[in-house]
């Protein structure tokens, strides 16, 4: 008899719930983010270190609060920024990704037909792709073009220890 995988749940994996002993899920997932930035206009080369919260939300989805700090060769200091997402329609396996103020950005998935996306920022377009490391880590990174922007960047996350 052939068993059908369960499904991945994107947003239990996030929050760390899918993990052994954390019946009930926890409150939130905590992550370490890792992210190297290219300008390839001039080659200039940053990174920012941090950690990333999810934390559940009313709707069913996720309040993503990343802060760090941003090393460029122009600015060292804080740096954060916030998104919301948001269940996809029949997909436990993807995440729709908005901003703050409730604008689309793009679509979070793992899965090989869904890991990539894309977000047109006019003028230049933004392409991600995510890809699954394993139980507690994952990486996704932006390439940017367009006439404003030529940037890679390559972000690593890794779960924190409980």
């Amino acid at each position: 008899m052939n068993l059908r995988p369960p499904e991945f749940d994107l947003r239990a994996y996030l929050l760390g719930a899918a993990r052994p002993g954390t019946a009930g899920g926890p409150a939130a997932g905590r992550w370490t983010l890792e992210r190297d930035l290219l300008d390839r206009a001039d080659g200039t080369r940053g990174t920012f270190s941090g950690v990333v919260l999810f934390t559940p939300t009313d709707d069913g989805g996720l309040a993503l609060r990343e802060e760090g700090t941003m090393r460029w060769p122009s600015f060292t200091g804080p740096a954060s920024r916030e998104y919301l997402l948001k269940p996809a329609a029949g997909r436990p396996d993807a995440l729709d990704v908005f901003f703050p103020d409730g604008r689309p950005f793009h679509r979070m998935s793992f899965t090989p037909e869904a890991n990539l996306d894309n977000h047109w920022c006019d003028p230049d377009t933004y392409r991600v792709a995510y890809t699954l490391e394993g139980p507690d880590a994952f990486s996704f990174s932006w390439d940017v073009t367009g006439p404003r922007k030529d940037l890679l960047l390559a972000s690593r996350l890794v779960r924190c220890a409980a």
